[in-house]
């Protein structure tokens, strides 16, 4: 049943005289910032208990939603189809405030912001209102799909439209109130004033428990870089729980997002942060070591519990995905053998942890790795015994998604993923061997995990040897050129730089996956990234797939605008209409893919094996690369972007601002604030 908004009980947040008798302003916030993205103008603040991420959708479908890390959970106004596009004008900041729950019992209070803003439009009608888990509003907003029992249907009454629901099971909820200053309130249309203007003062809270932010000086040293909009939005995500992985679509923990980001960051991150991040991984493990995905948690929690046949709020918890498993050992094992001093290293491994993967268990962080390397160890054995396709480590039975390029067509329908089998498992075991040799682990290993893992050495050698050969894909150079020609006009592209680049040479690069069959997905891919970051290739497979990637687009993926994840011209039609710019891991660019090359980059121009010749191919693709980087610094925070071709040129569009664009992206991404760490080279 949809909960009706209740109208709220004497004079609390009725008046702006009645709401100051009911909260508490915070003085000037810790963190305060805005952007614009495309149609999105979103401002940003945290204060103590109050973190909040306004967002005010302009164009012809506008909105008001304010998003909260605390509980993933928020608020959202959404408006009917205008006629004409309008723009909204954020007239105050949010500023953060504390109010007492609306009809709740004495004592219980909700976190959140008040701000004006107004819109240029004629009328804005109520569609939509929804207060709960930002995991529904995300789904509202994509798809168009709520669970009915957190639906809101708020409450006219003067100048003020007012919502307020508790959570499903009693615990204080969701509160939105938007109070019309210029114009008025025709039924359930907000109609403008004189001017043409709807101006609004807009309150939104949230009662779910507020996390603890890290401060400044937990959080970065002195080494990192001057760049604060990275360094607001790093903040804005950062916690003593846990890392966000964005906002506004993403205000919890992912696994994966926490443990690249980390990884990263490294090198300028304070010792606290490198630790909560590892810790809400291990934290979050399941009996057999896999690495949780994702959390469901607040209201979503409540929902999920109910629809199982269970109850309470516990978080619930996503094993689906592969790639997170093999990627904690190597980052834990670059933050305990080569940034921690030994003595901080078995500080952090002694640390007892309350496990929400394992309820009811509370156990040393070092016990929960090693639970993780047993894993590992587990799952790679086959393919180490008798190497063969069919013993890869593959996307889950069912799913089309198991790694970072988590929407259905990311992978392009394979069924075993590149990075996953080419350089994550294998870089997991050699992990797991050098943990073993530096006697880290020694106090949470039995017997049968010291012989398990000391053959972590020789099965990492069998997968480095194996795994990647079976993704490896040769195309004869006519073939390929033709391919791209065709390519490239049917997108309207110029092909000749990038038929120039190919030569007489067969067109050599690493498939982003294999079939059930184990046929490559030949699609060109920035997935070569991590093997630069985690593996030490062989002089000639740098030249080879470096020079691949970095190949103009549509040879390889090397655009004005950036690196594109993706570049379908080898594939058929039908693949090639799946990774289009519209698509969310398609031909577009993912600020974070492109920092992994470049830091992988660096990596391997720090070895000291490697011929001049190999090492002039990484020096110049270095420089091609941080050019088209330091082309779009201004959206580097961002999660993606994609472009048009105008004017001769590239030109940057925000990802969800295109019509065909299947979703928005967020406009503070975790792993999108790694340039913190990940620098240009000094010259």
């Amino acid at each position: 049943m949809k909960h009706v908004a209740r109208m709220m009980l004497g004079a609390a947040l009725v008046t702006a005289a009645g709401m100051a008798t009911a909260q508490c302003e915070a003085p000037a916030p810790d963190l305060a910032y805005q952007l614009t993205e495309g149609q999105n103008i979103n401002a940003f603040v945290r204060e103590g208990p109050v973190a909040a991420h306004l967002l005010l959708r302009n164009g012809v479908d506008p909105r008001i939603l304010v998003a909260f890390p605390a509980g993933n959970s928020g608020t959202g106004q959404w408006f009917a189809r205008l006629d004409r596009p309008a723009t909204w004008r954020l007239e105050q900041s949010p500023r953060p405030l504390t109010v007492a729950e609306p009809d709740g019992a004495a004592g219980r209070q909700l976190h959140g912001v008040v701000t004006v803003a107004s819109i240029d439009a004629p009328r804005l009608q109520l569609h939509k209102t929804v207060l709960s888990s930002i995991r529904f509003l995300r789904d509202y907003q994509s798809i168009g799909r709520l669970p009915n029992e957190v639906e809101a249907t708020p409450a006219v009454g003067g100048n003020t439209v007012t919502a307020y629901r508790r959570r499903l099971d009693g615990a204080p909820g969701y509160y939105l109130r938007l109070e019309v200053l210029g114009g008025r309130i025709d039924g359930t249309t907000i109609m403008a004033g004189a001017d043409g203007r709807i101006r609004l003062r807009i309150t939104a809270a949230t009662g779910e428990k507020p996390l603890t932010g890290l401060t400044a000086g937990e959080l970065l040293t002195a080494r990192a870089a001057n760049d604060p909009a990275a360094r607001d939005a790093l903040r804005f995500l950062s916690y003593r729980e846990k890392f966000l992985a964005g906002s506004w679509r993403f205000q919890t923990y992912f696994g994966r997002d926490t443990l690249m980001s980390v990884r990263m960051l490294m090198p300028v991150l304070q010792p606290a942060a490198v630790e909560a991040g590892l810790g809400s991984v291990l934290a979050r493990l399941d009996a057999r070591g896999d690495v949780a995905h994702e959390e469901g948690i607040g209201e979503f929690a409540v929902v999920d519990r109910r629809a199982h046949g269970g109850s309470g709020d516990a978080a619930v918890l996503d094993y689906a995905m592969v790639d997170d498993d093999y990627m904690l050992a190597p980052v834990a094992a670059t933050y305990l053998l080569d940034h921690a001093d030994r003595g901080a290293a078995r500080r952090f491994l002694a640390q007892a942890m309350t496990s929400e993967g394992v309820p009811g268990t509370v156990e040393p962080a070092g016990k929960a790795l090693v639970r993780n390397l047993r894993f590992v160890i587990a799952t790679a054995n086959p393919f180490a015994q008798a190497p063969a396709v069919e013993r890869l480590v593959a996307i889950r039975k069912g799913r089309l998604t198991g790694q970072w390029r988590d929407s259905e067509e990311g992978l392009g329908r394979g069924r075993y993923a590149y990075d996953v089998n080419a350089v994550f498992v294998p870089a997991a075991l050699d992990a797991a061997a050098r943990m073993l040799r530096a006697g880290l682990l020694d106090a949470y290993l039995t017997p049968q995990d010291r012989a398990a893992l000391g053959k972590a050495g020789a099965m990492a050698a069998v997968w480095h040897r194996h795994a990647p050969a079976l993704f490896r894909v040769d195309i004869p150079a006519a073939q390929a050129s033709a391919r791209v020609r065709d390519y490239a006009r049917g997108l309207g592209i110029p092909a000749q730089p990038a038929l120039e680049s190919l030569g007489n040479a067969p067109l050599t690069f690493h498939a982003l996956s294999l079939d059930d069959g184990g046929k490559a997905v030949p699609i060109v891919n920035s997935d070569e990234g991590f093997a630069l970051l985690f593996s030490n290739p062989s002089p000639a497979e740098l030249e080879t797939y470096v020079t691949a990637a970095m190949r103009p687009f549509p040879a390889g993926l090397m655009t004005d605008i950036g690196m594109l994840v993706a570049n379908a011209a080898q594939a058929d039609a039908t693949a090639q209409g799946r990774f289009t710019p519209a698509a969310y891991h398609g031909a577009v660019v993912w600020s974070w893919q492109q920092a992994l090359f470049a830091a992988g980059l660096e990596r391997q121009l720090a070895r000291r094996d490697l011929p001049a010749a190999t090492r002039a191919i990484l020096t110049r693709a270095q420089a091609t690369l941080w050019r088209a980087i330091q082309a779009t610094r201004a959206t580097q925070s961002s999660e993606l972007w994609s472009w048009a071709y105008q004017g001769g040129r590239y030109k940057v569009v925000a990802f969800g601002a295109g019509k065909q664009d299947v979703d928005e992206s967020n406009a503070a991404q975790l792993w999108s604030t790694v340039y913190l760490a990940v620098q240009p080279p000094r010259k």
